[in-house]
């Protein structure tokens, strides 16, 4: 796992906080002012682009529909099949 490198108390802290939020209200404001717009862009066509791919959508689709980079759809796709589960975790949640 990437994220071992960077476990410690502070990275415990990020956690603990965004598990304490209890809205989406709350979430929209806690992201706004810890992300840039960019980062924010970044992380919601991630994420789309992880629930397309769990929905069985070809790559091409996947572009034209999130305008995700043939490399972004692939680095996500990796992650889902050979990365820690975050992604179908949060997925099957959601279901």
């Amino acid at each position: 796992m990437q994220i071992d490198k960077l476990k410690g108390q502070e990275l415990d802290d990020l956690f603990d906080g965004i598990l304490s939020l209890e809205s989406k209200e709350d979430c929209y404001k806690f992201f706004d002012d810890i992300c840039t717009s960019n980062e924010l862009v970044s992380l919601k066509q991630r994420f789309q682009v992880a629930k397309l791919i769990n929905e069985g959508m070809t790559y091409s689709k996947i572009q034209e529909k999130t305008g995700a980079s043939s490399a972004t759809v692939s680095r996500v796709k990796r992650c889902i099949d050979y990365g820690s589960g975050g992604y179908i975790t949060v997925l099957s949640k959601m279901e």
